[in-house]
């Protein structure tokens, strides 16, 4: 009789994990069939394979243009993140901590690029830009400068986002006994409220390398001859070629990106942000 009328409860927990399981298949789906295709032997992709070949990487890496793309992807991003990064701490500390009217209208604004279409952004910042161009005489378009700017505005949502959820747990008792003590205001925030906040600004430097470093809807539009980033170089490749070669890159910005969130959570738990 008790297993019976357990029978729901366990019914309601297989079903849970059925869900679970289904989800993750889901997700991890697109990326194995990637991965899979990468180690194709043929151009043309057929199911079953004829074996396995790491031709395509070889491939990939004989490909200048992916290498050339991979090293603009990398310096953009990094020079963003170092960017936006304390100006989005230095934001989302004043939406805290600070007394400033409309701090909802400017933290929505803030937080817009998150929400608005990448394609609707780049196309605002390809116009934007051309009035620039024809104001100051100068270029701006295809110019790392103003990719780094347009990139800049990935970096800083991102920060506020995770520092603003760091901020709302940090505990002010040890500020205000420092600054009790003696502690000048500079002094506190650098021995006391900027070691707290480690992880969430670890985080937002992770994703914000990351968002900047995959993006493509914005960097389409703001690119030129000498100045390719590799998710635009895949795409020309894709324009006059469909062979694993773009499964081969594909793979390793997965590894690399994977390995990346892996050595960051091993020292800064970013489950606590996230």
């Amino acid at each position: 009789m008790s297993a019976v009328a357990d029978w729901p409860r366990r019914f309601g927990r297989i079903a849970f994990r059925a869900a679970v399981v289904a989800a993750y298949a889901l997700i991890f789906a697109p990326v194995l069939l990637v991965v899979v295709t990468s180690l194709f032997p043929e151009e043309i992709v057929s199911f079953p394979p004829h074996g396995l070949s790491l031709r395509w990487y070889v491939n990939a890496w004989d490909k200048r243009e992916f290498a050339r793309g991979f090293v603009t992807s990398i310096k953009v991003a990094l020079i963003a993140t170092a960017i936006g990064v304390p100006l989005g701490t230095a934001a989302a500390l004043a939406l805290v901590r600070s007394n400033l009217r409309g701090k909802t209208a400017i933290n929505s604004l803030l937080l817009g690029p998150l929400a608005m279409p990448g394609v609707v952004a780049g196309a605002a910042l390809y116009m934007f830009y051309l009035r620039i161009e024809n104001w100051a005489d100068q270029d701006v378009i295809a110019t790392l400068g103003g990719l780094v700017a347009a990139h800049v505005l990935l970096t800083i949502p991102w920060t506020v986002r995770l520092v603003t959820a760091s901020l709302q747990g940090v505990d002010r008792a040890p500020e205000e006994a420092a600054a009790n003590l003696g502690a000048r205001p500079w002094t506190v925030f650098y021995r006391v409220t900027l070691p707290s906040l480690r992880a969430g600004i670890v985080a937002a430097a992770v994703f914000s390398f990351i968002a900047s470093f995959e993006n493509l809807e914005i960097t389409l539009l703001l690119v030129g001859p000498g100045l390719t980033t590799l998710p635009v170089a895949m795409l020309n490749y894709l324009e006059f070629r469909m062979d694993p070669t773009l499964a081969a890159v594909a793979t390793v910005q997965m590894l690399l990106i994977g390995a990346l969130m892996l050595i960051t959570d091993r020292f800064v738990k970013l489950s606590r942000v996230l």
